[in-house]
């Protein structure tokens, strides 16, 4: 056969998702014994234990971290990337370790930056079918892989001590998401939330505010739970400012 009369590796690969998708449906919908019910669900509950008691035993012992979220997709030489970067290096030199996602693009940047400041870099990577390894900036001994996106999510939460969202997709606002949920519910201390690059977020925040508020979804003392910011100084000066009133004493 010729190359003109080859399908291109796009659409195998998409074949081989769309193979995927239907077997998932066709496993949903189709008749399950008890005992494979048991099997099934009694694999899921040690599989997600041990999760959970790696994570914490793992983390545990980091000392003062930011978790930095941000999208997988943004090349080395954009603004994003670069902003990242040294967010996560000034991190460092105020004595906070780093904690992203563990993959590329503006995880990858926040690592480099940890790296690069000599700080502690810590990557939670999570198992995906068809992409996602985790990047070269990591400290080898603070390296996660997760399967579950919820366990994941704990640690991010768990062991931060701040939160900086630079622009992301759905698995950023995912996380962004969870961290202020948690804190407007006060499961957890109201730690900082900085949105950095205020144009990126400017059109979220003001559907917040114009809608959610106005229909009374939220309370107007939720609007303080997050800051918007346009540097890397911005940022860390928010964090720098919280923790001002307290003793911070970082172990690395």
């Amino acid at each position: 056969m010729d190359n003109w009369h080859k399908p291109s590796k796009n659409i195998i690969f998409e074949k081989k998702i769309m193979t995927g998708e239907q077997d998932k449906l066709k496993r949903a919908f189709s008749d399950k014994t008890l005992i494979d019910i048991k099997t099934s669900n009694s694999w899921q509950i040690f599989k997600i234990m041990s999760e959970f008691v790696e994570g914490f035993e793992r983390l545990s012992k980091i000392g003062p971290c930011v978790s930095i979220f941000g999208s997988a997709r943004t090349k080395a030489d954009h603004k994003y990337y670069i902003a990242a970067e040294e967010t996560a290096f000034q991190l460092t030199q105020q004595g906070y370790g780093v904690i992203t996602g563990g993959g590329p693009g503006i995880m990858e940047a926040a690592n480099k930056g940890a790296k690069r400041g000599k700080g502690k870099s810590v990557g939670l990577n999570i198992e995906l079918p068809f992409e996602q390894s985790s990047n070269p900036y990591i400290d080898q001994d603070k390296l996660l892989t997760f399967d579950y996106f919820f366990v994941r999510k704990v640690m991010f939460v768990k062991y931060a001590q701040g939160f900086i969202v630079l622009p992301g997709g759905f698995g950023t606002l995912d996380e962004l998401f969870e961290a202020i949920t948690l804190i407007q519910t006060k499961k957890i201390g109201k730690f900082p939330i900085i949105l950095q690059n205020k144009k990126y977020w400017a059109g979220l925040f003001d559907w917040i505010k114009n809608t959610l508020l106005e229909e009374k979804n939220i309370h107007q003392d939720d609007l303080d739970l997050f800051h918007l910011t346009d540097t890397p100084e911005e940022s860390v000066q928010i964090i720098n400012d919280f923790y001002r009133q307290y003793i911070h004493q970082p172990n690395f």
